[in-house]
């Protein structure tokens, strides 16, 4: 077996996502994108297993890939929108959750026969989707022609002044409707603090909170990741390697190695540098890659080597000194992926 490989400790991941289901009341897993890595199917799986009763998805086109696992609600996050055949069909869907960010696709949606399911997105200060909060009092006029489920408040992931935020918004939509509250990004604590805030009447207003890093990427000692070695080439002082015949600046090797753009190797999202030291490690960074030099995520005996090139889409040619012995053909060697943007190959259960 070759190639990259995700190495899961399945019994210390499971124990902390079952910490993470009985520490979050009203959980809500999200299985969206890449399947944090592990897939969207062994995602749902995991979450049936949880005894969730309800999970969220990204987009419309992703339910399918999980309902086969997962046969209770799934919200879509992603707000409906009347141009996209398959959210207006699974708007109709009694399984189907839809988002709703805007005044007009409501009312769209509140003159379907068949009365969907629905949250109402609130806009938040991250200016992503949603209805201003000035503008609730129009939403509650449609809300008897829907089954509204209740208000989606997705929080910036910035700490300061989420609490304020949480609570302002939650009070805004209430005024219009009382109904759930469904938070991302919404720490327990902080939730829970709300809620008791929200309650002081003795009305308790229930509270989603959904999760996705946190819960499936939460508990990094329980995974590793590995590349496989493919070929070792010898190299000299001047010779020339690679797609670009890069010249070799001193002897060494040329090490091949499974992984490419493809599986998300050198494909990094990017960070937000919001420091001064963070923006200097970025603009050191920058200038490496510029002249030719980048870092890959690859470790032959305990560093991490340069590559040669840019990865190539399913493989990656490292540069390694000659004073360093070179791995064998089929090791493996250990990678480090961010694994919201990496497909490996293997998921291997120790």
């Amino acid at each position: 077996m070759s190639g990259l490989t995700l190495h899961l400790d399945a019994e210390r991941w499971r124990r902390h996502l079952q910490a993470e289901a009985e520490g979050t009341p009203g959980l809500v897993p999200v299985i969206k994108g890449n399947g944090y890595g592990f897939g969207l199917a062994r995602l749902a799986e995991e979450s049936a297993a949880l005894g969730v009763d309800t999970i969220a998805v990204g987009v419309a086109d992703e339910v399918e890939q999980v309902r086969p696992a997962f046969s209770k609600t799934i919200v879509i996050l992603n707000p409906w929108d009347a141009h996209n055949p398959r959210a207006v069909e699974l708007a109709e869907d009694p399984q189907v959750l839809t988002t709703v960010s805007r005044l007009a696709d409501l009312a769209a949606l509140a003159d379907l026969q068949t009365r969907p399911r629905v949250l109402v997105e609130v806009l938040t200060s991250m200016r992503r989707h949603g209805i201003a909060p000035s503008d609730l009092d129009r939403v509650a006029l449609l809300l008897d022609r829907v089954r509204f489920e209740g208000w989606s408040i997705h929080l910036p992931l910035a700490t300061k002044g989420r609490s304020t935020e949480a609570t302002q918004l939650a009070q805004a939509a209430l005024a219009a409707a009382r109904a759930p509250l469904w938070f991302s990004h919404l720490p327990a604590a902080e939730a829970q603090l709300l809620a008791a805030s929200l309650g002081q009447n003795g009305d308790a207003v229930p509270l989603r909170l959904r999760s996705g890093t946190r819960l499936w990427l939460g508990e990094p000692a329980s995974r590793t990741t590995t590349a496989t070695v493919m070929d070792v080439h010898r190299v000299a002082r001047g010779e020339r390697a690679g797609y670009r015949q890069k010249r070799c600046t001193s002897d060494g090797y040329v090490v091949v190695v499974a992984g490419g753009t493809s599986q998300g190797v050198g494909m990094e999202a990017p960070t937000s540098a919001s420091s001064g030291r963070q923006r200097a490690v970025a603009l050191a960074t920058g200038s490496l890659e510029a002249a030719g030099r980048a870092l890959s995520p690859y470790t032959i005996a305990g560093r991490k080597r340069w590559f040669l090139e840019p990865p190539h889409m399913q493989s990656s040619q490292l540069f390694l000194p000659a004073s360093v012995p070179p791995p064998t053909i089929g090791d493996e060697i250990p990678v480090e992926l961010r694994l919201t943007t990496a497909n490996v190959d293997h998921i291997v259960e120790l």
